[in-house]
C-alpha cells in the first residue's frame, strides 16, 4: 500500500539524519495517515486520509 493521501497527495518526504559528528545517512518522514470510512465520489469506501485533510473538513466522514 502507498503511503500517499489519497485527498491532498501527501506522500513521504527524504533527508539526512545528521550526528552530532555531522555524519549524514538517509531517512523518512512519512505522511500521518488514518484508514476512514467516508463519501468519495456518490461511494462510500475506505480511505487513506492524513490528518491534515480529516481536521480542515477536506473529507465527509459516514457512520
Amino acid at each position: 500500500m502507498a503511503r500517499i493521501c489519497e485527498v491532498c497527495g501527501k506522500g513521504p518526504q527524504v533527508g539526512n539524519n545528521v550526528s552530532h559528528a555531522n555524519n549524514k545517512t538517509k531517512r523518512r518522514w512519512l505522511p500521518n495517515l488514518r484508514r476512514v470510512r467516508a463519501l468519495q465520489n456518490g461511494q462510500v469506501r475506505y480511505i487513506m486520509v492524513c490528518t491534515r485533510c480529516l481536521r480542515s473538513g477536506r473529507v465527509v466522514k459516514t457512520a
